[in-house]
């Protein structure tokens, strides 16, 4: 298991983040022609925050959600007000400390499941303390400062 550290949430507030885009798409096959853009603009915010009280930021680290396409460094935007579901990727506490894993509930049973075969799976013991503490809505990458 590994931890978010350090815990500094960064809550998402209301006001709109408007970035410039550049048509629907972008082919990752064959080039379309640069002329077929349209530049508009679109309120970041209204498609990554959906209940703003509720929601905040996390930076992962660790490995153990790979396969997913959630890596090391990478930001999670992580909504309290949503009630987890079997298959959500959730921010859990286990024992005082912050995981990031794949719910599975089933038959009356949960655990949290790694992305990373290296990892094992979190099934809770008699006593233990698990809360699911929000589930991850989207995750924001960065290739270069």
């Amino acid at each position: 298991m590994y931890s978010i550290t350090p815990w500094r949430p960064i809550l998402c507030g209301p006001e709109p983040l408007v970035l410039p885009v550049a048509g629907d798409t972008v082919r990752a096959g064959f080039p379309s022609p640069a002329e077929d853009f349209a530049v508009e603009r679109l309120d970041l915010t209204t498609i990554l925050v959906t209940h703003p009280q509720a929601t905040f930021i996390v930076r992962l680290r660790g490995d153990s959600m790979r396969e997913v396409g959630i890596f090391d460094g990478d930001l999670l935007v992580v909504n309290r007000a949503l009630k987890p579901t079997h298959t959500d990727v959730v921010l859990a506490v286990v024992d005082g400390e912050f995981t990031c894993k794949t719910l599975w509930l089933k038959h009356g049973r949960m655990k949290l499941k790694p992305a990373n075969p290296t990892y094992p799976e979190i099934v809770p013991k008699d006593g233990q303390i698990v809360e699911i503490w929000g589930v991850v809505t989207a995750t924001i990458k960065r290739f270069r400062a």
